[in-house]
């Protein structure tokens, strides 16, 4: 899926411009990104919930090299589908 579908979705379901329906998806994805920053995750009943995990610091190999790299830590996202969603799929 794409911002560009997620704006088509929204420009047929309530019939208005391009433009309103691309502001309106760019709105929606920040809304997103805002509440995983704040609060650490994002729950959509129906669908799922994402979760903002830490990541520790690791060592990895370069996979053309083959040499040892460090990997910093960090923070990743992570989905868990609501069983709503697994019996629809």
């Amino acid at each position: 899926m794409s911002k560009a579908f997620i704006a088509a979705v929204i420009q047929d379901s309530i019939n208005c411009t391009g433009v309103a329906a691309n502001q309106a998806a760019n709105d929606l994805l920040d809304a997103i990104v805002e509440e995983l920053k704040r609060e650490g995750g994002f729950t959509l009943p129906s669908f799922g919930t994402f979760t903002v995990r830490k990541t520790k610091a690791r060592k990895a190999l370069n996979p053309r090299t083959g040499e040892p790299v460090k990997v910093k830590a960090g923070k990743t996202v992570r989905f868990k589908a609501s069983p709503n969603l697994k019996k629809a799929v």
